[in-house]
Formats: structure tokens, C-alpha cells, sequence
């Protein structure tokens, strides 16, 4: 990792004072901060980089509250980033300036409150060669009793107000990463997430906000942020009569408030920041690149192609029907098959949802040779195994429950509110007992398996009631942070053990799509919904902030399982590759000719597999614009290669349909064309000729509105992925 540039321009005022410009540096961004002793340290300045003489002559900003971190008292009808309930009783805190200190790539800038042993480090931490600056705080409780923490934000931005307008993701199951787009105006903007366990369904800790009017794919000022928590979280905008927009992130504090304990030092979740001149798309490529070199498990590794068992069989396992999906996947050329749910239980089998959830024995009934049989089976067909848990969680009905039945998320002097199946409920990972048998499940697998090569890590419940029956009832308002503090704690544990080991964040879909989790993880499964149509939506408001590689995207069958509709093989191939490539679907009721369209596919992915996992992505024609057509494209560092989509997910007769032009190319260099996955009795007019980079980007390519099949093979759905070659 290269070291940060951190400058730092001192002015001595009086003895014992100073004033401190803080430069804070990464390859094309500058955060400048001014940290004088005895004052809140003020913002200056978020964008490109800075030359030393801009530095020099930057002004500091008027008319705005440009506090670092805003504390709660002195003026309340402000927005404040932290609040402290002293030990007697004072609701108000000051925090200024005592020093500033550069520790290898992290800043600290040190606040203390004059009148209470208070201290509060505002850190950063720049990511030099992905211009990324995490941002977080570690608050520490100096006095001689416990004091309360009722607001903890990790982070607070001022955004200069103009014609701003903010991008961020919404959704449900079935229905996760819908982009909206909206201009920011008068008052509050609140985007929260309370279900406790998965934070991603119903919005997205992650935003962007367009400096310069409605958003643009790849131009623009646009600056991103995205909170690194798996749990409860709030992102904020307060506008109110002044020139600036001010934007807070972190943990939620609703019924979360902390206790911190004479010596304790809480720490915040990161902050991430980011800024591009390029666009929406500019900043996705500094999320991306961040991801995969900081944050995602494994980033740097190639995903295999799989082929996983539930829209295939559900709950139907059994060693043969296993075996057969394993040779079928083969066949096709995949490398992976994963047999989802359904495989274990003794006591209570698990043939449907609503059992076994901690029972981790399988079921000698479905599979009598066990998985020892999987795996030999799997050796015999050439592919790798992979395995289905969902270890947070229990069922009522289970041998796990009666005999711990104080492990369960459960309020005090209540009922458990039960969820899936009505029978589901939530382990207590505040319970370090519950902490042990959690990575239990994992480790008992891994050491009695070691060829397993993927596990599907499930979480298909929020807390439904909020209690602990580990936790004090004085704390009872530490559940939510302790849940995911426990939850961390065994994710590290697996890691430690098992570094290699590719693990899927699944929760009812997409319900983990968040950074905070993924640096324990792999990838994560978009949604439950496999719909190529909605997925087209669902995974290009999720590309916003997170990389292909880390986007789990099947073929399935049709009627598609959740929303009923038939699309065609090829539609729904070439939705699938441009993300993780893989399949949930039963092979053995596909034809022979679908089979090897699909090996074909498969074959072709692995060409352009570094391409897509790897590559820089330019969105270009979204379909949230609703004009029949969506594009985008993935392009090498180098530029020598790229990929380029293009679906039509409209049809009427005499429609005209936009031209898209691509992005990303070097123009000087010449790139041949070569359509994947086709279909058509004839080659694409431009098959395998040469065109500038300048040409495409300026002009792009007509593309044939529809396939030229048989007549029987026509259907209302076209689409075309070409890979472009620089010669």
C-alpha cells in the first residue's frame, strides 16, 4: 500500500496555540480541514486534488456550519453529530481542538471537552491509489462514571447548495436496488434502516450526491458516500436557511443508546467518501476498485461459475438428484455446484421452512452416504461442492431450541415474535455461547470437510422483538450493537481459519448488500428474485456502488419462480453475465439445444470473466430513463479490452430506439468487434471488424432491433453483449 500524503502547515499564534491547515490526500482527491487549538475543527474543502499554491490561497467557506463533528448542547437547533448524557446529568458537550497527529495512513484529530474528561478522535484514513477516504470516530469516556451516548454518527459532510440532487437505493424482496434519483430541497432527508439482522432490502446505506444538477452517468461532479455498518443505520441531510447541505452518517439511535463505561472508548462505523469529475460512473469505479482491493474477501480472485439447487429442487434433496445436478452442470462447463436448503435435520427433518434451523446433522433419509457421498460424487463429475447454512438463526421446532431456549432474541416477560414459517426465530449472538456454537457451525463443517469449496450463508429474519436475555436489563437498549459486534466477532474467527474459504452473504435475497459485512465475505446474492427483466433494474442500481464480481447473477428457468414471466434463454443469459455468472435451475428439464446455448455462454464467459469481475464499468443508457434500452460496459485498466451490453427490454412496432454510444476507450486505438452468445443466422454487420475507440465512443454501433431467427425462435426479447478487442 503506498503511504498517504498528509501536509500539514502550522501557524504559531501564542505559546501553547496553533492554527492546523490539515491536507488530507489521495491520487486526484484533497480533504482539507482547519484545526486551530481551542476550537471545533472547520471544513474547507472536498474534491480534486489541490496544488500546493491553491492550498495556500484556498479561502475558508462562509455562511455555513463547517463543524468536523458537531457536538450536541451549546446551540440544539442545529443538527449535532454526537451527544453525551454526562454522568451528572449535563446534556451538553464541547469539543475542540487539543492536537493533531499523523500515525502511518491515518490522521487523528484530537477533541476533548474543556469542562468533562470527554475525548472524542475524528480519524481518517486515505486510500491513496483508489481515491477513497474512510472517515470514523473513537469516543472515550474519561470520567469517574458511566456516561450515555445518545447520538454517535461516524461521519458528517457539508455540501454546498446548488442544484444538488442525491442517488441512493430502495427496494423490498424480490425488489432490492432500485436507484432514485432526486434533487435535494428544503428541510430533512432521513434514509434509515432498523430491521437488525439484514439492512439492505428496504434501502441502502450508500448515496451519491450530483453537485451540478441532474445526475449523469459519466459527467459531473458527484460525490459518494457509503456507511460501512451491517446494522441499523441512519444517513440524514438537514437543510436548513444556510448556503450548505449538511449531510451525517451512522449507526441508528433509535432505543440504541449506549453506556459507556468509565475508560471505554466507543468506536463508530466508517464513513466512506469519495469524489469524481466523471459521473455517477466515476464514482462506481472508485467503489469498486476500493472494494475489491480493501474491502471484499478474496477481491483479487476470480468467482466460479455454479450451478445452486434452489429453484431447482427447493427443498427436494436427495443424493441422486444432487448427483445428476452436478453432472449436468459439468457438462455445461460450471465449476461449482452449491445444494441449497434442505439437506439436514435428525429429530425434525427439514422438508419445508418451518423446522431444523440448528440442527446442523444431516439427514441420512435424503442423503445416506451424507456428504462424504457429495463430495466423492462431485470429485467424480469435476466440479467443486458447496453447502447452504443459515447459522444465526433457529426454529422452535428444533433440538437446538429445547435445549437452549435462553439463546433466542426474545424481550423480557414476552412471547418470541416468530417469524418464517412461524416458527423462525433470532440467536443472540450478544450471548458469547451463541458467538462459539455460530462459528461452530462452520468450523464443524470445514474441519470434517475440508474439499467444500463455497458456503451460502443465509439470514432470513430481522429482530422482531428487541430483547436480550444475555444482556443486563440496563442495557437492553446495547442490542442492536452488540448483535453485530457478536457477529463480527465469529466472522473473524472464520476468516482467521479459513481466509480461502468463498462464502455467499444471502439474507431473503439481497438483504446484505453492504459494506460493512463484505470484507468477511465474498459476493452476495442480489435478490431472490431472478427475473431477467427486473434484474436488469435491481442489479444496475446495485452496480452503483458495488462491483460485478461480488453480484451473484443466474440463469433460471421460466415461468420465472417469483414474478411468473418467460423471457428467453438468450435474454436471460446476457443479463446474467454481467455480473457473477451462475445458474438456479433444473437442469434436467432443459432441452439439449438450451444446454449448449448455455455451455457456449459459459465458455464465452470465461473469456470475458476478467473483464466483467475485474474491469472499470461505465453505465451508459439506464433503464430508468424508460426508453426501451438498457447499456453498459466494463473496461480493462489497460484499455485493451472491453465488454458491452446492450438489452431491449421493450417492444412495440415502429420504435425508434436511441444509438448508444460506449465509454472508456482509448480513441487512438482500434478495437475489433466480436458479438457473444449469438443467435442470429447471420453475423452482426460489423462482426469482427475495426473501429476507433474515438468512433465508438462518439458515434456507437447500430444495433438490429431484433434477432434474425427461425420463425418459430422469434419472441419479444433481444439483447447483444460484444467483447471488443484492441488490436
Amino acid at each position: 500500500m503506498k503511504r498517504i500524503t498528509t501536509v500539514l502547515f502550522f501557524l504559531v499564534l501564542t505559546v501553547g496555540a496553533f492554527a492546523e491547515q490539515v491536507v488530507i490526500e489521495t491520487r486526484n482527491l484533497s480533504l482539507v480541514i482547519n484545526a486551530s487549538e481551542g476550537h471545533q475543527p472547520q471544513y474547507v474543502y472536498f474534491g480534486p486534488k489541490l496544488s500546493a499554491t491553491e492550498l495556500e490561497a484556498l479561502p475558508a467557506p462562509t455562511n455555513g456550519r463547517m463543524d468536523v463533528y458537531p457536538p450536541y448542547g451549546m446551540y440544539p437547533q442545529s443538527p449535532s453529530a454526537v451527544a453525551v448524557r454526562h454522568s451528572d446529568g449535563n446534556l451538553t458537550t464541547q469539543l475542540y481542538v487539543t492536537g493533531v497527529q499523523q500515525q502511518g495512513d491515518v490522521t487523528r484529530i484530537t477533541l476533548k471537552d474543556p469542562q468533562y474528561p470527554t475525548t472524542v478522535d475524528v480519524c481518517f484514513l486515505a486510500r491513496q491509489d483508489v481515491d477513497m477516504i474512510e472517515t470514523w470516530t473513537e469516543i472515550t469516556n474519561g470520567e469517574k462514571q458511566s456516561v450515555t451516548l445518545t447520538q454517535f454518527a461516524s461521519g458528517v459532510l457539508p455540501i454546498r447548495r446548488g442544484e444538488v440532487w442525491m442517488s441512493h437505493l430502495y427496494g423490498s424482496w424480490a425488489n432490492e436496488g432500485r436507484l432514485v434519483q432526486e434533487p435535494l430541497t428544503q428541510g430533512v432527508k432521513m434514509i434509515v434502516n432498523r430491521d437488525g439482522t439484514r439492512n439492505s432490502h428496504t434501502s441502502h446505506g450508500e448515496v451519491m450526491f450530483s453537485l451540478d444538477g441532474r445526475p449523469q452517468e459519466n459527467s459531473g461532479d458527484v460525490i459518494g458516500a457509503a456507511i460501512c455498518y451491517w446494522g441499523n443505520y441512519r444517513l440524514q441531510v438537514f437543510t436548513d436557511d444556510t448556503e450548505y447541505h449538511y449531510f451525517f452518517a451512522g449507526i441508528d439511535e433509535e432505543n440504541s443508546e449506549y453506556h459507556l463505561k468509565k475508560g471505554e472508548t466507543f468506536t463508530t462505523p466508517r464513513l466512506a467518501l469519495t469524489f469524481s469529475k466523471e459521473g455517477l460512473s466515476g464514482v462506481s469505479r472508485n467503489f469498486h476498485r476500493w472494494g475489491r482491493k480493501y474491502m471484499l474477501a478474496n477481491g483479487n480472485v476470480e468467482r466460479k461459475i455454479l450451478l445452486n439447487s434452489w429453484e431447482g429442487v427447493y427443498f427436494d434433496i436427495n443424493q441422486e438428484g444432487m448427483d445428476q445436478m452436478m453432472a449436468d452442470i459439468a457438462s455445461m462447463g460450471g465449476e461449482l455446484f452449491v445444494m441449497d436448503d434442505g439437506w439436514f435435520g435428525d429429530k425434525y427433518p427439514r422438508t419445508v421452512d418451518n423446522s431444523s434451523l440448528g440442527d446442523w446433522v444431516v439427514d441420512k433419509r435424503k442423503l445416506p452416504e451424507g456428504i462424504e457421498g457429495l463430495l466423492r460424487d462431485a470429485r467424480k463429475n469435476g466440479v467443486k461442492f458447496g453447502i447452504w447454512i443459515e447459522p444465526e438463526m433457529a426454529n422452535t421446532t428444533s433440538e437446538l431450541y429445547e435445549a437452549h431456549p435462553d439463546w433466542i432474541i426474545k424481550a423480557p416477560k414476552r412471547d418470541a415474535a416468530l417469524g418464517r414459517g412461524g416458527t423462525q426465530v433470532v440467536l443472540d449472538l450478544c450471548n458469547p455461547k451463541v458467538q462459539d456454537f455460530v462459528f461452530s457451525i462452520v468450523d464443524n463443517l470445514m474441519t470434517k470437510y475440508p474439499e467444500i469449496d463455497y458456503i451460502k450463508w443465509d439470514a432470513n429474519m430481522p429482530v422482531q422483538n428487541h430483547g436480550s436475555q444475555y444482556l443486563p436489563m440496563a442495557d437492553q437498549s446495547h442490542l442492536y450493537i452488540e448483535y453485530h459486534r457478536g457477529l463480527e466477532k465469529v466472522c473473524q474467527r472464520v476468516r482467521a481459519k479459513y481466509p480461502n474459504l468463498t462464502i455467499q452473504a444471502c439474507a431473503s435475497g439481497g438483504g446484505r448488500a453492504n459494506w460493512g459485512l463484505l470484507p468477511y465475505f465474498d459476493e452476495f446474492w442480489v435478490s431472490d428474485n431472478t427475473d431477467a427483466l427486473q434484474r436488469i433494474f435491481m442489479q444496475w442500481g446495485t452496480s452503483y456502488f458495488f462491483p460485478a464480481i461480488a453480484m451473484a447473477s443466474h440463469i433460471s428457468a421460466t415461468p420465472n419462480h417469483t414474478v411468473f414471466r418467460t423471457t428467453s434463454l438468450k435474454f436471460r443469459i446476457d443479463v446474467a453475465m454481467s455480473g457473477r455468472l451462475g445458474m438456479e435451475i433444473q437442469p434436467k428439464n432443459m432441452t439439449d439445444e438450451e444446454k449448449e446455448l448455455c455451455r457456449k455462454a459459459i465458455a464465452e464467459y470465461k473469456q470475458i470473466r476478467p473483464v466483467v469481475q475485474f474491469g472499470d464499468i461505465y453505465r451508459l443508457l439506464s433503464p430508468y430513463d424508460g426508453k426501451g434500452v438498457a447499456s453498459l460496459m466494463y473496461v480493462t485498466e489497460p484499455k485493451d479490452k472491453a465488454v458491452f451490453y446492450w438489452w431491449k427490454y421493450e417492444q412495440f412496432q415502429n420504435e425508434h430506439l436511441p444509438r448508444v454510444k460506449m465509454a472508456g476507450l482509448d480513441p487512438t486505438r482500434q478495437y475489433k468487434v466480436h458479438e457473444l452468445n449469438r443467435i442470429d443466422q447471420q453475423p452482426l454487420a460489423f462482426e469482427g471488424k475495426m473501429f476507433t475507440g474515438a468512433f465508438l465512443m462518439n458515434h456507437g454501433l447500430e444495433i438490429p432491433y431484433t434477432h434474425n431467427v427461425d420463425w418459430n425462435k422469434k419472441n419479444n426479447w433481444s439483447s447483444r453483449v460484444l467483447l471488443l478487442e484492441a488490436q
